[in-house]
């Protein structure tokens, strides 16, 4: 299994649409993409500009094709703007 991990800094005045739609995003992979096993959304209680995904999909050609989904691309392009930082680590999990 590929499991990706992002950080997410988000500024200031857009965390209430990002939250609303990170979590409608993860909903649209869970159901759209049939080899996305996993993908939970985390809010920092302490850093609010903080969101944590976890994902895991069956492998890494499952994950190429949720990059290249219409889903993804809409939503990458909204809140790229809204994003300060972004860090990605992906993983083998056996």
């Amino acid at each position: 299994m590929y499991v990706i991990t992002v950080d997410f800094f988000i500024k200031e005045d857009y965390v209430d649409n990002f939250k609303k739609r990170i979590i409608q995003q993860a909903n649209d992979s869970l159901n759209k993409e049939k080899d996305c096993l996993y993908f939970d959304v985390c809010f920092d209680k302490e850093n609010i500009n903080r969101v944590f995904l976890y994902e895991i999909y069956k492998n890494k050609n499952a994950f190429d094709e949720h990059l290249n989904s219409s889903h993804y691309l809409s939503f990458n392009k909204e809140v790229s703007p809204w994003v300060k930082e972004k860090i990605i680590n992906n993983f083998e999990k056996q």
